[in-house]
Protein backbone atom coordinates (compact mmCIF):
# COMPACT_ATOMS: atom_id res chain seq x y z
CA UNK A 1 0.00 0.00 0.00
CA UNK A 2 1.29 3.79 -0.40
CA UNK A 3 2.51 5.62 2.24
CA UNK A 4 3.08 9.52 2.92
CA UNK A 5 6.34 10.14 4.97
CA UNK A 6 5.12 12.41 7.94
CA UNK A 7 8.06 13.95 10.20
CA UNK A 8 8.30 10.43 12.69
CA UNK A 9 7.62 7.95 10.09
CA UNK A 10 4.52 6.87 7.17
CA UNK A 11 0.80 7.04 6.89
CA UNK A 12 -0.60 4.45 5.22
CA UNK A 13 -3.18 5.27 2.58
CA UNK A 14 -5.54 4.17 0.05
CA UNK A 15 -6.92 6.48 -3.10
CA UNK A 16 -9.41 4.83 -5.29
CA UNK A 17 -11.97 6.09 -8.14
CA UNK A 18 -11.95 8.74 -10.85
CA UNK A 19 -9.10 10.92 -10.68
CA UNK A 20 -11.31 13.82 -11.65
CA UNK A 21 -13.93 12.88 -8.90
CA UNK A 22 -14.04 15.29 -5.65
CA UNK A 23 -12.18 13.76 -2.89
CA UNK A 24 -13.91 12.24 0.38
CA UNK A 25 -11.66 11.05 3.34
CA UNK A 26 -12.82 8.59 5.13
CA UNK A 27 -10.93 8.29 9.00
CA UNK A 28 -11.33 5.46 11.41
CA UNK A 29 -12.54 4.52 14.55
CA UNK A 30 -10.30 3.49 16.95
CA UNK A 31 -9.14 -0.08 17.03
CA UNK A 32 -10.06 -0.64 13.59
CA UNK A 33 -7.81 0.30 10.45
CA UNK A 34 -8.84 1.80 6.82
CA UNK A 35 -11.12 -1.61 5.86
CA UNK A 36 -13.71 -0.75 8.29
CA UNK A 37 -15.20 1.21 4.94
CA UNK A 38 -14.65 -1.61 3.09
CA UNK A 39 -18.59 -1.83 2.46
CA UNK A 40 -18.92 2.17 1.30
CA UNK A 41 -15.84 1.44 -1.18
CA UNK A 42 -18.12 0.21 -4.29
CA UNK A 43 -20.40 2.63 -4.29
CA UNK A 44 -18.59 6.11 -3.05
CA UNK A 45 -15.92 5.06 -5.51
CA UNK A 46 -18.25 5.81 -8.30
CA UNK A 47 -18.70 9.19 -7.30
CA UNK A 48 -15.43 10.40 -5.31
CA UNK A 49 -12.04 9.93 -5.46
CA UNK A 50 -11.87 8.15 -1.61
CA UNK A 51 -8.87 8.60 0.62
CA UNK A 52 -9.12 6.30 3.49
CA UNK A 53 -5.79 5.96 5.88
CA UNK A 54 -5.23 4.32 9.03
CA UNK A 55 -4.74 6.79 11.70
CA UNK A 56 -1.55 6.81 13.38
CA UNK A 57 -1.25 4.20 15.72
CA UNK A 58 -3.18 1.89 13.59
CA UNK A 59 -3.19 -0.54 10.73
CA UNK A 60 0.09 0.01 8.91
CA UNK A 61 0.59 3.59 9.85
CA UNK A 62 3.57 4.77 12.30
CA UNK A 63 3.16 3.76 15.60
CA UNK A 64 5.10 6.68 17.35
CA UNK A 65 5.41 7.75 21.04
CA UNK A 66 2.79 8.27 22.65
CA UNK A 67 0.11 9.78 24.10
CA UNK A 68 -1.48 11.43 20.78
CA UNK A 69 -3.85 14.67 20.59
CA UNK A 70 -6.53 14.65 18.36
CA UNK A 71 -4.96 17.88 16.79
CA UNK A 72 -1.85 15.82 16.24
CA UNK A 73 -4.32 13.08 14.28
CA UNK A 74 -6.25 16.18 12.84
CA UNK A 75 -2.80 17.51 11.50
CA UNK A 76 -2.00 14.23 10.18
CA UNK A 77 -4.66 14.53 7.84
CA UNK A 78 -3.54 17.85 6.46
CA UNK A 79 0.16 16.88 5.72
CA UNK A 80 -1.80 13.59 3.98
CA UNK A 81 -3.67 16.20 1.77
CA UNK A 82 -0.80 18.61 0.82
CA UNK A 83 1.20 15.16 0.00
CA UNK A 84 -1.58 14.41 -2.40
CA UNK A 85 -2.16 17.78 -3.89
CA UNK A 86 -5.99 17.99 -2.58
CA UNK A 87 -6.64 21.19 -1.49
CA UNK A 88 -10.07 20.69 -0.05
CA UNK A 89 -12.08 16.96 0.56
CA UNK A 90 -15.37 15.97 1.73
CA UNK A 91 -14.48 14.55 5.21
CA UNK A 92 -16.28 11.26 6.78
CA UNK A 93 -15.07 9.86 9.78
CA UNK A 94 -16.31 7.66 12.97
CA UNK A 95 -16.17 8.10 16.53
CA UNK A 96 -12.47 8.90 16.95
CA UNK A 97 -12.45 9.92 12.92
CA UNK A 98 -15.23 11.97 14.10
CA UNK A 99 -13.11 13.90 17.03
CA UNK A 100 -10.48 14.13 14.15
CA UNK A 101 -13.55 15.52 11.88
CA UNK A 102 -14.65 18.17 14.31
CA UNK A 103 -11.08 19.41 14.93
CA UNK A 104 -10.27 20.11 11.37
CA UNK A 105 -14.20 21.61 10.39
CA UNK A 106 -13.29 23.82 13.48
CA UNK A 107 -9.33 24.40 12.90
CA UNK A 108 -8.96 23.81 9.37
CA UNK A 109 -13.01 24.77 7.44
CA UNK A 110 -11.05 25.72 4.33
CA UNK A 111 -9.61 22.34 4.01
CA UNK A 112 -13.28 20.87 4.02
CA UNK A 113 -16.28 20.62 1.93
CA UNK A 114 -19.39 18.61 3.72
CA UNK A 115 -18.72 16.65 6.82
CA UNK A 116 -20.00 13.95 8.36
CA UNK A 117 -19.72 13.19 12.38
CA UNK A 118 -20.71 9.35 12.61
CA UNK A 119 -21.10 7.77 15.76
CA UNK A 120 -19.09 10.71 17.90
CA UNK A 121 -19.73 12.94 20.66
CA UNK A 122 -18.13 16.28 21.28
CA UNK A 123 -16.65 14.75 24.39
CA UNK A 124 -16.25 10.86 24.13
CA UNK A 125 -16.26 9.18 27.68
CA UNK A 126 -14.25 9.97 30.82
CA UNK A 127 -10.71 9.75 32.22
CA UNK A 128 -12.36 7.35 34.39
CA UNK A 129 -13.06 5.05 31.60
CA UNK A 130 -10.13 5.90 29.73
CA UNK A 131 -7.17 5.52 32.10
CA UNK A 132 -7.92 2.33 33.84
CA UNK A 133 -7.91 0.87 29.43
CA UNK A 134 -4.52 2.39 28.83
CA UNK A 135 -3.11 0.62 32.30
CA UNK A 136 -4.15 -2.46 31.15
CA UNK A 137 -3.37 -2.00 27.78
CA UNK A 138 0.17 -0.91 28.30
CA UNK A 139 0.78 -3.55 31.18
CA UNK A 140 -0.61 -6.94 29.20
CA UNK A 141 -0.15 -5.68 25.39
CA UNK A 142 -1.73 -8.10 23.05
CA UNK A 143 -3.63 -10.17 25.96
CA UNK A 144 -5.41 -6.92 26.65
CA UNK A 145 -5.79 -6.46 22.64
CA UNK A 146 -7.24 -9.66 22.63
CA UNK A 147 -9.91 -9.39 25.60
CA UNK A 148 -10.70 -6.29 24.24
CA UNK A 149 -11.74 -7.48 20.38
CA UNK A 150 -14.20 -10.13 22.49
CA UNK A 151 -15.59 -6.97 24.82
CA UNK A 152 -16.01 -4.81 21.79
CA UNK A 153 -18.33 -7.31 19.92
CA UNK A 154 -21.12 -5.94 22.19
CA UNK A 155 -20.03 -2.32 21.80
CA UNK A 156 -19.90 -1.47 18.16
CA UNK A 157 -22.53 -4.27 17.06
CA UNK A 158 -26.48 -4.65 18.47
CA UNK A 159 -26.97 -8.58 19.85
CA UNK A 160 -28.64 -9.42 16.90
CA UNK A 161 -26.22 -8.31 14.16
CA UNK A 162 -23.15 -9.98 15.87
CA UNK A 163 -24.91 -13.30 15.91
CA UNK A 164 -26.77 -13.16 12.17
CA UNK A 165 -23.66 -11.48 10.42
CA UNK A 166 -20.35 -12.51 12.13
CA UNK A 167 -19.08 -12.54 8.60
CA UNK A 168 -18.84 -8.86 8.73
CA UNK A 169 -18.41 -8.91 12.58
CA UNK A 170 -15.70 -11.05 12.60
CA UNK A 171 -12.91 -8.87 9.92
CA UNK A 172 -13.66 -5.95 12.17
CA UNK A 173 -13.17 -6.89 15.66
CA UNK A 174 -10.11 -8.49 14.24
CA UNK A 175 -8.64 -5.41 13.47
CA UNK A 176 -8.66 -4.57 17.40
CA UNK A 177 -6.97 -8.04 18.21
CA UNK A 178 -4.44 -6.88 15.92
CA UNK A 179 -3.75 -2.94 16.73
CA UNK A 180 -0.57 -2.11 18.05
CA UNK A 181 -1.14 -1.86 22.01
CA UNK A 182 1.17 1.18 22.75
CA UNK A 183 -0.15 3.07 19.29
CA UNK A 184 -4.36 1.96 20.74
CA UNK A 185 -3.17 3.39 23.90
CA UNK A 186 -1.59 6.50 22.92
CA UNK A 187 -5.02 7.14 20.70
CA UNK A 188 -7.32 6.47 23.77
CA UNK A 189 -5.21 8.85 25.56
CA UNK A 190 -6.20 11.50 22.34
CA UNK A 191 -9.61 10.31 23.01
CA UNK A 192 -10.04 10.99 26.56
CA UNK A 193 -8.68 14.33 26.15
CA UNK A 194 -10.26 15.81 23.39
CA UNK A 195 -13.31 17.99 24.18
CA UNK A 196 -15.01 20.13 21.25
CA UNK A 197 -18.05 21.49 23.56
CA UNK A 198 -17.16 24.70 23.50
CA UNK A 199 -16.19 24.45 19.67
CA UNK A 200 -18.62 23.07 17.68
CA UNK A 201 -20.92 25.56 17.33
CA UNK A 202 -18.44 27.91 15.71
CA UNK A 203 -18.29 24.80 12.92
CA UNK A 204 -19.75 26.34 9.43
CA UNK A 205 -19.26 23.93 7.42
CA UNK A 206 -22.67 21.33 5.62
CA UNK A 207 -23.28 18.76 8.49
CA UNK A 208 -24.72 15.22 8.98
CA UNK A 209 -24.50 13.39 12.36
CA UNK A 210 -25.02 9.80 11.97
CA UNK A 211 -26.17 8.00 15.01
CA UNK A 212 -27.09 4.26 16.08
CA UNK A 213 -29.94 4.15 18.27
CA UNK A 214 -28.01 1.26 19.90
CA UNK A 215 -25.00 3.10 20.57
CA UNK A 216 -24.24 2.89 23.90
CA UNK A 217 -20.56 4.49 23.54
CA UNK A 218 -21.80 7.45 21.60
CA UNK A 219 -25.39 7.96 22.20
CA UNK A 220 -28.14 9.82 19.83
CA UNK A 221 -28.57 12.47 22.56
CA UNK A 222 -24.93 12.90 21.92
CA UNK A 223 -25.65 13.72 18.76
CA UNK A 224 -28.49 16.40 19.20
CA UNK A 225 -25.68 18.01 21.06
CA UNK A 226 -23.86 18.46 17.83
CA UNK A 227 -26.74 18.85 15.64
CA UNK A 228 -28.62 21.64 17.87
CA UNK A 229 -25.15 23.77 17.97
CA UNK A 230 -24.18 23.64 14.32
CA UNK A 231 -26.44 25.50 12.39
CA UNK A 232 -28.48 23.39 9.12
CA UNK A 233 -26.56 20.85 10.37
CA UNK A 234 -28.54 17.31 9.75
CA UNK A 235 -29.19 14.09 11.95
CA UNK A 236 -29.92 10.26 11.26
CA UNK A 237 -30.45 7.65 13.25
CA UNK A 238 -30.41 4.20 11.86
CA UNK A 239 -30.57 1.02 13.93
CA UNK A 240 -27.12 -0.31 15.32
CA UNK A 241 -24.65 0.20 17.77
CA UNK A 242 -21.57 1.87 17.24
CA UNK A 243 -20.18 1.08 13.85
CA UNK A 244 -23.56 1.93 12.11
CA UNK A 245 -21.27 1.75 8.68
CA UNK A 246 -20.94 -2.03 9.05
CA UNK A 247 -24.32 -2.54 10.73
CA UNK A 248 -26.60 -0.09 8.64
CA UNK A 249 -24.85 -1.25 5.50
CA UNK A 250 -26.73 -0.02 2.39
CA UNK A 251 -28.58 2.46 4.14
CA UNK A 252 -25.99 4.59 5.58
CA UNK A 253 -24.22 4.35 2.63
CA UNK A 254 -26.72 5.68 0.54
CA UNK A 255 -27.90 8.26 3.10
CA UNK A 256 -24.09 9.66 3.30
CA UNK A 257 -23.80 9.42 -0.52
CA UNK A 258 -27.27 11.71 -0.75
CA UNK A 259 -25.90 14.05 1.65
CA UNK A 260 -22.73 14.56 -0.07
CA UNK A 261 -24.12 14.92 -3.14
CA UNK A 262 -27.09 17.57 -2.28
Amino acid sequence: MPAVKLADGELNYLLEGPATAPVLVLSNSLGTDLHMWDAQIPTFTEHFRVLRYDTRGHGKSLVSEGPYSIEQNGRDVLALLDALDIPRAHFCGLSMGGLIGQWLAVNASERLQRVVLCNTAAKIGSPEVWNPRIETVLRDGSAAMRALRDASVARWFTPEFAITESAKVEPVVGMLAATSPEGYAANCAAVRDADFREQVASIKLPLLVVCGTQDVVTTPTDGRFLVERVAGAQMVEFHAAHLSNVEAGELFTQRVLDFLQA
